[in-house]
């Protein structure tokens, strides 16, 4: 079983328009909602690829009971815990003229000590029987920021590999705990180091306390910096579409492989597979899987050479 954690679950509504222009108004072609967050994008391809996934987290109000209704019928089982605050919602506005997603994120509910600590009761049972594990995406009010911090040194005294996948302060802290992985963008790593180049940015990660790094740069692929060595993967070609959800996928495709016991090549080729193959999917945060099958023998992996 592998665990994903989204402490700051959303009801994920996507509008489609025509063309989106400022000051005016719309009229919407097509509304969508769906469970959303970072770690349950994660849960959702890790079950299209068969493997069995927990979600927890927080889930409370009547936008929660939502987001658990949608979530009932899929792969992922749920391990939620109630909250007493109304779970957020994330609007994304797709202009069909261009292609482009605007993105309006609500801030989360309330989480008080005593939810804190209930939800700290769930994931310890939860990490003894997993595979692995990955903490995902935004803390919501009221959660302290060394919290991915505690719960990386909770898995890690599991012996349980954990994966981060967080920005800003609750990264840096997490990586102090020494996290198996973590996935930040190229932005999220050179806030947290200095640098905007990605190696040099990568290998300070490591030395904050990661054990591998996999640096996402966009179209162009991802940069790993592991113990094992240092590759770039890259996608055949650059796509277009819609990139929400793409860094989801390429967890689950880290998370996937390391639960079948593959090399790196073969799971950076699977995060890039799956993440392009996202962008090309007619719906936000999913994946194409013919687009998925077809790319992932054309990813190309390489040993990395920094140029001099």
């Amino acid at each position: 079983m592998i665990l994903t954690v989204t402490l700051n679950t959303a009801l994920d509504v996507t509008y489609t328009v025509d063309a989106l222009v400022p000051h005016s108004s719309h009229r919407v072609g097509e509304v969508t909602e769906r469970p959303g967050g970072k770690g349950l994008n994660v849960a959702r391809v890790l079950g299209a690829l068969g493997h069995d996934c927990v979600v927890t987290g927080f889930a409370g109000g009547p936008t929660g009971d939502v987001l658990r209704s949608l979530l009932a019928p899929l792969p992922p089982r749920d391990a939620l815990v109630p909250v007493a605050g109304n779970t957020r919602r994330t609007l994304a506005v797709t202009d069909r003229s261009t292609g482009d997603t605007t993105q309006l994120n609500e801030p989360g509910p309330q989480v008080s000590p005593a939810e804190w600590a209930a939800f700290l009761r769930t994931y310890e049972e939860l990490t003894a029987g997993a595979e692995a594990v990955a903490l995902c995406g935004s803390l919501p009010p009221g959660i302290h920021v060394g919290a991915y911090a505690e719960l990386v040194r909770i898995a890690r005294a599991a012996a349980v590999p954990v994966l981060l996948d967080t920005s800003g302060e609750p990264l840096r802290r997490g990586i102090a705990a020494r996290p198996d992985l973590v996935k930040p963008n190229a932005e999220e790593l050179a806030r947290l180091t200095g640098s905007r180049e990605p190696l040099r940015a990568a290998r300070d990660a490591r030395r904050r306390g990661a054990h591998s790094v996999i640096a996402s740069l966009g179209p162009e692929g991802v940069l790993a910096v592991t113990p094992d060595g240092v590759w770039r993967a890259a996608p055949p070609a650059p796509v277009r579409g819609n990139p929400t959800g793409a860094g989801d996928s390429a967890v689950a495709g880290l998370l996937s492989a390391l639960a079948e016991g593959l090399d790196w090549p073969q799971r950076l080729a699977r995060a890039v597979a799956l993440s392009t193959a996202t962008v090309l999917a007619p719906t936000a945060g999913d994946f194409d899987a013919a687009a998925y099958a077809e790319l992932l023998p054309r990813v190309t992996v390489e040993p990395h050479t920094p140029t001099p």
